[in-house]
């Protein structure tokens, strides 16, 4: 399958079947974007797809929070990331939500003028201080953030910097058009907990989460992600580890369209 992918060529969303054309259908129904790339990408591990999937959506769409605090903290973890794709597509919802001025301006690196809303999107590049939210929301907004430091690697392992053909999303008019199209579903209410069924793994909630959907996603999340540790042998997996460690967190890795072999790995 062509398009925004790196390093993995994902089945067309039109092959889809089982749980796949599940999630798929769910996410068109519920974040509005049709085959978004961010889950085609994950679709050749359904529990890592059902899971990401279930979080972002039991965290940043359904639930009382506002959504545009948790865009903005979506978006302040994106920014500390350094995901160019994810920042945008932040900026997208915050159209979609009507603030205009803030998505654009979040765009541009300044900070929100709104008190609450600066406060939001600093916590979100590094989660450090009171929380800015209610205690109650605190699933909703640690949830999302969670959710974003995931989807944010997966991102910028597997997919191209441009959220649009031909980076169309880098003009004013084409973001604020695109956010227009999601304003509906933006705004529709999102019934807690509809993805659960699709989970393929469970795990144990954080204590420091409530037994919601949230929680639930979560643990399913991480021993989805866990998984893959053993498809490694300890020497590749030692060598991933040091590899993680020793990296600045700034300068690309690198990585290639055909990754080395053992016998040619650094």
């Amino acid at each position: 399958m062509t398009g925004p992918f790196l390093y993995t060529s994902p089945q067309s969303p039109a092959s889809a079947t089982g749980v796949v054309a599940d999630v798929y259908a769910q996410v068109s129904a519920d974040f509005g974007v049709k085959d978004a790339p961010t889950f085609v990408a994950l679709s050749a591990s359904p529990s890592l797809l059902t899971s990401t999937w279930a979080l972002m959506r039991d965290s940043l769409l359904a639930g009382r929070a506002s959504r545009t605090g948790k865009e903005l903290v979506a978006a302040g973890v994106s920014l500390a990331n350094r995901c160019p794709f994810c920042v945008t597509a932040h900026a997208v919802l915050l159209h979609a939500t009507g603030d205009h001025r803030l998505a654009e301006g979040v765009l541009r690196g300044e900070e929100p003028e709104a008190p609450g809303d600066r406060a939001l999107l600093a916590w979100g590049r590094d989660m450090r201080g009171p929380w800015p939210f209610p205690a109650d929301e605190a699933p909703e907004y640690v949830g999302t953030t969670l959710a974003f430091h995931f989807i944010n690697r997966i991102v910028s392992s597997l997919l191209s910097e441009r959220m649009l053909p031909g980076g169309a999303e880098r003009y004013r008019l084409v973001r604020r058009t695109a956010g227009r199209s999601l304003a509906g579903t933006v705004r529709r209410e999102v019934r807690p907990g509809a993805s659960l069924p699709l989970l393929r793994t469970d795990g144990e909630a954080p204590a420091w989460m409530d037994d919601g959907p949230v929680g639930t996603a979560y643990g399913a999340l991480l021993t989805a992600a866990r998984a893959g540790e053993e498809l490694l042998s300890e020497e590749d997996a030692a060598s991933v580890r040091a590899s993680v460690a020793g990296w600045d967190g700034v300068t690309p890795l690198p990585l290639r369209a055909e990754l080395p072999s053992r016998a040619r790995r650094p």
